[in-house]
C-alpha cells in the first residue's frame, strides 16, 4: 500500500476515491490514521481470553457508509491541512514502514486489545488484510495505472469475505471483482448478477 501511495502524482490526490465523498487525498490521510491503530493496538496487550477472531472482528452494517459520519468529515479536513501531497505521502511511508515492521515482529499468539475486544496479534493482523486490501482498490478505483493490490492479498480477502457471507462467488469472478462486487463498490453487470443467484440477494456486504 505505502508502495502504490508512493507511486501517485501530485494531481491524482484531487481525484475521487472508491470511499464515497472522499478524494484519495483523504483516503491516505485516513491510511495513516490505520497504520497509527495497528502501532497502537500491537502495544496493547490484554490478559483475557480472546473476544473475536479475524473473521468474528468484523461485522456486518445494515447501510453503505454515507461519507457524512463526523469521523470522515474529520478526515476530509485533515487531509486538507497537510496541504502538499508530498507531506501525506512521507507521513504514510513513516508510520505505514513502522506498522509493518511492527506486525513482523509481533508474537501472534499475543492477544491484543481493540475496539474494545481482544484478539491474538495473528487474528488481528490477518482481519486488517482485508482491510488494506479493501482501500487498496479504494485507491486505484479512479486511477487506471495504478498498482493493483498483491494477488495473495486479493486471494486472502476474497476467502475472508466468502467466509463471511457463508457462500462463495462464482469461479469464474475475478478476486477483484469478488470484492468490489461483494462490498458494494461496484454494481455487478446482468451476467454477474445471474451467476451470482440467489447469493447476489444477500449483497453487499457492509464491513464495519
Amino acid at each position: 500500500m505505502c508502495a502504490a501511495v508512493a507511486e501517485l502524482r501530485d494531481a491524482d490526490f484531487t481525484r475521487p476515491s472508491g470511499c464515497t465523498g472522499w478524494l484519495v487525498r483523504d483516503l491516505v490521510c485516513h491510511l495513516v490514521i490505520d497504520a497509527q491503530d495497528v502501532l497502537i493496538t500491537l502495544a496493547t496487550p490484554a490478559e483475557t481470553e480472546p473476544t473475536r477472531d479475524a473473521l468474528s472482528y468484523w461485522e456486518l452494517a445494515e447501510t453503505p457508509p454515507s461519507g457524512q459520519d463526523p469521523l470522515d468529515a474529520l478526515i476530509v479536513r485533515l487531509a486538507a491541512a497537510y496541504e502538499q501531497p508530498g507531506l501525506l505521502k512521507f507521513h504514510l511511508d513513516d508510520v505505514g514502514s513502522a506498522a509493518g515492521r511492527a506486525a513482523g515482529l509481533a508474537d501472534p499468539d499475543l492477544r491484543v486489545a481493540t475496539k474494545g475486544q481482544v484478539l491474538t496479534a495473528g487474528d488481528y493482523l490477518t482481519a486488517y488484510v482485508l482491510e488494506s486490501t479493501l482501500h487498496h482498490l479504494d485507491l486505484i478505483a479512479h486511477l487506471p495505472e495504478g498498482t493493483a493490490p498483491p494477488a495473495d492479498g486479493l486471494a486472502r480477502s476474497r476467502a475472508m469475505l466468502e467466509q463471511l457471507a457463508g457462500a462463495a462467488f462464482p469461479a469464474a469472478f475475478s478476486d477483484t471483482d469478488a470484492l468490489l462486487i461483494g462490498t458494494g463498490r461496484r454494481e455487478p453487470s446482468a451476467a454477474e448478477r445471474d451467476g451470482l443467484g440467489a447469493f447476489g440477494t444477500r449483497l453487499p456486504l457492509i464491513l464495519s
